[in-house]
């Protein structure tokens, strides 16, 4: 077997210094109702007013969790009210002016960058074809990153955090994600169940990770001998990254490929015979999709209307300018722009530092502090509208806009303490780092070697490239890596006793 050397343990780096911090279990909990608990919008994609019995504190024994670089985890145990309440009142103020400003601002970016490359970049100012091609090829990224702040502004509106009226929210989204072929309602829909279920392996609907057993079959082996595996050559995982950044979106939209799988249980039944992959009846296309109810087709179809618009608008510029024109001019950076998209999410759901919980386990203020915010410098905090640096604020409270994002994410860290992540090493750099580094060791998840009681349903990711902790050892013929993890009696008799699995959750 090949051997790498483990990257040595670290502490989980912190935005900011935060001296007054404290770990969460010396924060008293506070238990407190959905009716109790403030509402400063109504928004339909965030779970930052509700709170359930997640909130009841609960300490069985739960063994020695480890993440992956080899740091102790304890699991949260503040409350989503505590995080409420420390943040300032006008951090939930929304402006329609100042949206609208951003949006207009973001068009000029686009618009400008069009004329100055389609007047001037031509051969009458520049003679060189190979230096015209390598300027075209900059504007193609440059508009991706203009065309990612457009996508991310729609992502405002589809949480209600562009204005006070939902009315404008829609309207201006719909148009913005229409044009970057983005069906506006029916990603918002399955987004905002994204948000009130993150962390959450049977209901969570981005970037949901394999585990052990999953990772077997993809790769053809019995579970006992995934930790056995040679390590993935480097050219194996670059291949893997590629095609995951530029068809990702795609297929997310398409065959819900990172998304759960367990559409059995939608509670209209339109998921019976129904599975992501192709042809499996999951999409973000088909009103009938098990992802909706029957009270969102016409959302649905509205959205199939602003694509089909779109496509139309794109069929007739192709037809007038040509196909290659059109390619530079929209098909490539709408790919940078998808590129952008799955990076970001990616790395907000995916390092070695998370835990991913079983659904007995689980908890909203749990699963939203099961994200990690990180830094890209100018790009993220003003071409991307701060959607990288403080999304671990945005799965609290979504309502939240994007302009108040650094304050009220300043403000909860406190509260959070120790469970609060953020990986800002190297700024911009650190953030494309990252995408390899979560790729060599995220591989798939398992609980860890010494977990107990509720403690067996928190995972982290592992891998086989010898890289931080090692995956459990299981012997031929164990079929479920629990049976390779003792439980003490005393744990599991705690555990049995446990409310969080007899916790009352809002359905997706």
């Amino acid at each position: 077997m090949a051997t790498t050397t483990a990257l040595p343990k670290k502490t989980v780096l912190q935005r900011s210094i935060t001296t007054e911090s404290v770990p969460s279990s010396s924060t008293p909990s506070v238990s407190v109702s959905p009716i109790d608990s403030p509402t400063h919008s109504a928004s339909s994609t965030s779970l930052s007013s509700l709170a359930s019995a997640d909130d009841l504190e609960v300490k069985p024994r739960r063994g020695r969790l480890l993440d992956t670089y080899g740091n102790e985890f304890e699991i949260p145990d503040f409350t989503i009210k505590q995080i409420r309440d420390a943040i300032p009142a006008h951090c939930f103020n929304r402006s329609a002016v100042r949206g609208l400003l951003y949006v207009a601002r973001d068009l000029l970016y686009l618009a400008t960058t069009f004329y100055v490359f389609h007047n001037f970049v031509t051969p009458e100012y520049i003679a060189s074809k190979p230096v015209r091609a390598g300027l075209w090829a900059v504007y193609t990224v440059l508009q991706g990153l203009f065309g990612t702040g457009i996508w991310v502004l729609a992502h405002e509106c589809g949480h209600q955090a562009f204005s006070s009226s939902k009315v404008l929210n829609d309207t201006v989204g719909w148009v913005l994600h229409s044009s970057l072929l983005v069906p506006y309602f029916s990603w918002k829909i399955s987004h905002g169940k994204h948000h009130k279920a993150t962390g959450h392996l049977e209901r969570d609907m981005v970037f949901v990770p394999k585990t052990r057993q999953q990772y077997a079959n993809r790769v053809g082996v019995l579970v006992h001998e995934v930790s056995e595996l040679m390590e993935e050559t480097p050219i194996a995982t670059a291949i893997h990254m590629f095609s995951q950044q530029i068809g990702g979106w795609i297929m997310y939209l398409s065959t819900n490929v990172t998304g759960h799988n367990f559409h059995e249980r939608q509670r209209e039944g339109r998921g019976k015979g129904k599975s992501n992959g192709y042809f499996g009846g999951v999409n973000h296309f088909n009103p009938h999709s098990p992802l909706y109810e029957a009270k969102d087709e016409k959302l649905i179809l509205l959205s199939d209307l602003g694509l089909a618009i779109m496509g139309g608008i794109l069929f007739l510029l192709g037809q007038k300018f040509g196909w290659s024109n059109m390619a530079v001019w929209y098909f490539v950076p709408y790919l940078w722009v998808n590129h952008w998209l799955v990076a970001i999410t990616y790395l907000q759901h995916t390092d070695p530092s998370l835990p991913h919980y079983e659904a007995d386990t689980w908890t909203f203020t749990r699963g939203a502090a099961a994200t990690i915010d990180r830094e890209f410098g100018f790009i993220g905090r003003s071409l991307m509208h701060g959607i990288i640096e403080t999304h671990v604020l945005h799965h609290y409270i979504s309502t939240i806009p994007f302009y108040h994002a650094d304050e009220a994410s300043a403000a909860i860290q406190p509260v959070m303490g120790k469970h609060y992540r953020a990986d800002v090493e190297g700024g911009s750099i650190g953030f494309l780092r990252s995408m390899w580094k979560s790729a060599r060791m995220c591989q798939w998840i398992e609980p860890s070697a010494e977990a107990q009681g509720e403690g067996r349903g928190v995972l982290f990711f592992r891998n086989h490239n010898g890289l931080g902790v090692p995956p459990i050892k299981m012997t031929k013929g164990q079929t479920s890596v629990l049976e390779a993890i003792p439980e003490s009696p005393v744990a599991a008799a705690v555990a049995a006793k446990s409310p969080v699995g007899k916790k009352v959750e809002v359905a997706a």
